[in-house]
């Protein structure tokens, strides 16, 4: 029963951690694009290369 006084408050601490967490990222448009983000950064590796390769041949 003693336990129980710990975990409550314990559990709410990190219940309202959690909801936070969740707000933030949301607010920070972590979720904003899904579908291309991996796509993104190929094309990012390719760009980079590019650039890379233009400046090596000036």
């Amino acid at each position: 029963m003693l336990s129980i006084y710990l975990l409550i408050p314990l559990s709410l601490m990190l219940f309202v951690v959690a909801i936070w967490a969740i707000y933030y990222a949301v607010k920070s448009n972590q979720f904003e694009d899904l579908d291309n983000a991996p796509e993104q950064i190929i094309l990012d590796d390719r760009q980079a290369r590019r650039k890379n390769i233009s400046k090596d041949h000036q």
